[in-house]
């Protein structure tokens, strides 16, 4: 039975974004292929798909952020995992904030990098996902 979570839309964006970040292939390809194993409605699949779009077009944007609020981990250094998290939960919070709330978004990323980073993982992404998050609004005051 397909189901609509969002949070395994968000995984399967993840997984989509992770696989083609190592592998240098299109995350929309990836995720394609990934999307029927996934078992997702076709509500949450369109979710995923706009993520990963969604990071694909912005992928500059969101790593100048990066760069901006982790400067001691340079992109090419940080972790995989983690550098696919942060600009999952980066677009969602920064760009396509339509969808969920702030916190959702980022508890969902936290989530996701606790359960496929290393042990500091679930810490770095919330620390530099909190700094985002401040910055933003502070941005809009």
């Amino acid at each position: 039975m397909p189901t609509r979570s969002r949070r395994r839309s968000r995984i399967a964006a993840f997984q989509a974004l992770f696989e083609a970040d190592l592998s240098g292939r299109h995350a929309e390809r990836v995720l394609e292929v990934g999307l029927p194993r996934a078992r997702l409605s076709e509500e949450a699949a369109a979710f995923a798909r706009a993520l990963v779009v969604g990071v694909a077009e912005r992928q500059d944007e969101i790593d100048a952020v990066i760069t901006t609020h982790a400067p001691a981990f340079p992109l090419s250094e940080m972790a995989p995992v983690d550098r696919s998290v942060l600009r999952l939960a980066i677009y969602e919070v920064l760009f396509d904030n339509r969808h969920a709330p702030l916190r959702v978004a980022i508890n969902e990323a936290v989530e996701i990098a606790k359960g496929y980073g290393s042990d500091s993982s679930g810490r770095f992404v919330n620390g530099v996902l909190g700094s985002v998050a401040l910055r933003a609004a502070d941005e809009t005051q």
